[in-house]
């Protein structure tokens, strides 16, 4: 199948003014956490504020990072975009796809919010009693904690800690606000801090624990299944072992003509290798469902999906859903050896005509020719990407460098 590319010669690349706006750095969630701390700055021009007002907007801040990443939220958002006629004009839709990129809004407001905290605790020597001064300290100390932990490396290479830090000391800041509020006597962030508090512990109160069946077609994956719940098709679902442990996030498919759901789970760490290596017969999950990334791709009257390995796990939910026409092309080792025929089949029987890269026989393809190629034999509107990051963003960005819609994920929960 390499030969088959050496052919395919991409299109000239946009304009330079119009070229740079495509680069991974100016990313539209990028742009949207950029606009909150300019939004911000405007607000610390407009002159002095009082302690009660800086609380305020701190507030405010974090409650715009909490808020944007409801699950509710997220899921009514999608289903907004999801209702887009077809009929609009592509670039239009093209900007509306891009809806997932709201998580820079979170990025925004938490950043904000956190120099907000920080501007007030050293606003507040010498105006407030002794206990709200420490307890003013305390809020920064764990503020300057989790934003150390979640800077992009040190999540990737300490994500236990990251996940530790942001959990327990985003409980211990929420009791520290409200026991600040109430000292201050500031009736409004009061308010927007209910809102916030009610937000954060909704997933919690529909915490459940359920039972699962897990097959392990390979020593590279399992595929999880239950018959609990009935998720939205290309939806994501946090899972753990215990629940006040490690949580990560898996596509899930729904199971056709019956409520449950599956998941495929790769070997990609500690975590998932102990989940492969000793599968447990119940797992925990908290909230809701939670649309995906490539549920925005419903917006383009014809898609090219691009996914590798595991990637296929949220695909196949569209596959099965039928929403958008559609090419499928597939890059992963040996798909029935480390997949199992089962799954394999169910792919070509939903998409006769998938493309299916074995990487074993015809080793690694260029993938923005590989995904080029596809969207041009079937005069689709956009591509959308699932993989790793690094050929994600290589894929997205190498194909929207040649004014093509393309979709992935950004990486930024």
């Amino acid at each position: 199948m390499t030969a088959v590319l050496t052919h395919v010669q991409l299109p000239a690349e946009l304009p330079a003014a119009r070229r740079i706006l495509k680069h991974p750095r100016l990313m539209q969630s990028h742009r949207l956490t950029l606009l909150v701390v300019l939004a911000n700055g405007v607000v610390v021009a407009a002159g002095n504020h009082s302690i009660q007002t800086v609380a305020l907007i701190a507030q405010l801040n974090f409650a715009l990072g909490i808020l944007v990443r409801q699950q509710f939220f997220v899921n009514a958002l999608c289903r907004l975009v999801m209702r887009v006629p077809k009929s609009w004009p592509l670039k239009l839709r093209w900007t509306v796809a891009k809806g997932y990129h709201l998580g820079g809004l979170h990025v925004g407001g938490a950043i904000c919010g956190t120099l907000w905290f920080w501007a007030l605790t050293v606003i507040a020597i010498g105006q407030v009693d002794a206990g709200l001064q420490v307890t003013y300290c305390l809020q920064s100390l764990l503020l300057l904690g989790i934003v150390m932990t979640s800077r992009p490396k040190f999540r990737a290479e300490h994500h236990d800690l990251f996940e530790r830090m942001h959990r327990f000391g985003g409980w211990a800041l929420s009791a520290l606000f409200w026991i600040s509020a109430i000292q201050l006597g500031n009736a409004p962030a009061i308010v927007v801090l209910s809102i916030t508090t009610i937000s954060s512990l909704l997933p919690w109160v529909l915490l459940r624990r359920i039972p699962v069946d897990v097959l392990r077609p390979s020593s590279h994956v399992a595929l999880v299944s239950s018959n609990r719940f009935r998720p939205m098709a290309g939806s994501t679902r946090s899972i753990a072992r215990h629940p006040l442990q490690q949580w990560h996030s898996f596509a899930v498919i729904p199971v056709a003509g019956a409520p449950g759901f599956r998941m495929a789970i790769s070997r990609a760490g500690d975590w998932t290798s102990d989940f492969i290596d000793n599968p447990p017969s119940h797992i925990w999950v908290r909230g809701i469902s939670t649309a995906g990334m490539a549920n925005y791709g419903s917006v383009f009257n014809r898609v090219v999906y691009v996914v590798t390995g595991s990637g296929i796990g949220p695909v196949l939910a569209h596959i099965l859903a039928n929403r958008v026409p559609m090419q499928l092309v597939w890059v992963t080792r040996n798909p029935v050896k480390t997949y199992g025929q089962a799954l394999v089949n169910e792919i070509l029987t939903a998409q006769p005509d998938a493309i299916i890269w074995d990487t074993d026989a015809d080793g690694k393809p260029d993938m923005v020719k590989l995904a080029y190629s596809a969207y041009e034999s079937t005069n689709a509107e956009a591509v959308i990407c699932v993989s790793n990051r690094k050929v994600t963003w290589s894929v997205v960005h190498g194909l929207e460098r040649l004014g093509i819609p393309a979709l992935g994920p950004i990486w930024d929960s």
